[in-house]
């Protein structure tokens, strides 16, 4: 480097070895203060990507090389971990870390490294040392930041119907740095209670677990809640929708006539769901044309013996109901058919009495008896016909 001396520092520099040591320190502290070398903080979300950056600006120094340094959660101790000689190449110290990739060019004063599948342990911070000649070395400092999502689940445990209130429904988001914000949207529904805590791990992590509480009532079964997770991450926010579940025996049993007129349907609100078990007129036995299939009972054919009072019972775990409907006489296609033969029959009897009493009247009216003079009485042969 050739450094020119204005007049007016000239000739006081030269009088004595001394004072020219001054004035090139002085000189050198100028050009010194002119050299920056940039960094730059970065966050980056957990087995995501990031470039660390480092570049020389305003140099007017000969460039020997760059290395970099580390700090972090998995390398407490400070970690010589890479060089880039003046040749481009990038030399490995203390193994070789596939996920780090030099990607500048030192001949243009840029020592950039990629760090790619970053982890929680990756997280502190990164020096990178440009060593110029004659100044040395001039370091700048990079802060690396992680976001790690939550991993957010809902759990339940459903009470019993009762009158005091229990938890209903848990919402946790796992695992989240920084820590996620977990709220409750519940709508119209009053008188539920929320109770929020956090953990936080050797990670750095947080775990928050929020609680839905209330008294478990029918009023509240299937209603919907929303857990709202809010997280610094990208894809860490979300909402968790839940149906309040409550567990109570079978109630509001009800049968009905199915859309097939051979079929019965029993019904019942109850949780966990109910099993159904059919009977009549207090006899376990059905009629042999009706079979049971869960909540249908279904007639094969269509007889009188199908009347009766009909009981479908409704049971779970936590206790049973019964309904009742009764059944009239439904008509199978035998009887209908024997109620056509015997109209057909009546009729042809019928018929046959009109014609026997016509035939009479016709026989009277021809053949009526008459008194003779000589006062004996004179009947007419039949002729075969009465």
């Amino acid at each position: 480097m050739t450094v020119h001396l204005s007049a007016d520092l000239q000739t006081p520099c030269l009088r004595s070895s001394a004072m020219l040591l001054i004035c090139l320190a002085l000189i050198l502290s100028s050009v010194i203060e002119a050299l920056q070398v940039i960094g730059g903080d970065k966050t980056v979300v957990e087995k995501g990507t990031v470039v660390l950056p480092c570049r020389i600006i305003d140099n007017k120094e000969t460039l020997t090389q760059i290395s970099w340094q580390r700090k972090t959660r998995g390398k407490p101790q400070n970690d010589n971990f890479l060089t880039i000689l003046d040749t481009n190449e990038a030399k490995y110290l203390n193994g070789k870390d596939q996920r780090f990739k030099f990607i500048g060019d030192i001949n243009e004063g840029n020592g950039s490294l990629q760090l790619s599948n970053v982890t929680l342990k990756d997280e502190g911070t990164y020096t990178c040392v440009v060593t110029l000649f004659p100044s040395g070395n001039h370091p700048a400092v990079i802060t690396l930041n992680l976001l790690v999502p939550p991993v957010s689940s809902l759990k339940d445990n459903p009470p019993l119907l009762g009158n005091e209130e229990v938890p209903l429904v848990t919402c946790t988001a796992a695992g989240s740095k920084p820590p996620a914000e977990v709220k409750w949207l519940t709508g119209t529904l009053a008188g539920l209670n929320v109770t929020t805590t956090n953990v936080t791990h050797d990670n750095g992590t947080t775990t928050t677990v929020s609680s839905l509480s209330g008294v478990p009532t029918i009023d509240i079964y299937e209603k919907e809640v929303k857990c709202v997770v809010t997280s610094a991450a990208p894809s860490g926010s979300k909402t968790l929708t839940y149906s309040i579940q409550i567990y109570f025996t079978p109630i509001e049993v009800e049968i009905s006539k199915g859309k097939d007129p051979e079929t019965l349907e029993c019904s019942a609100k109850a949780n966990p769901k109910a099993d159904f078990t059919w009977s009549r007129d207090d006899d376990d036995k059905l009629p042999p044309s009706a079979v049971a299939n869960g909540a249908t009972l279904r007639f094969q054919s269509k007889t009188t013996d199908n009347e009766g009072l009909y009981y479908c019972t409704a049971s779970n775990t936590h206790g049973s109901m019964r309904g009742a409907l009764f059944m009239d006489v439904i008509p199978g296609k035998s009887g209908i058919a024997g109620w056509i033969l015997f109209a057909l029959l009546l009729f042809l009897n019928v018929a046959a009495a009109a014609v026997w009493y016509l035939k009479f009247r016709r026989y009277q009216a021809q053949y009526y008896i008459q008194p003779q003079e000589n006062g004996r009485m004179e009947v007419p042969e039949s002729d075969g016909d009465l």
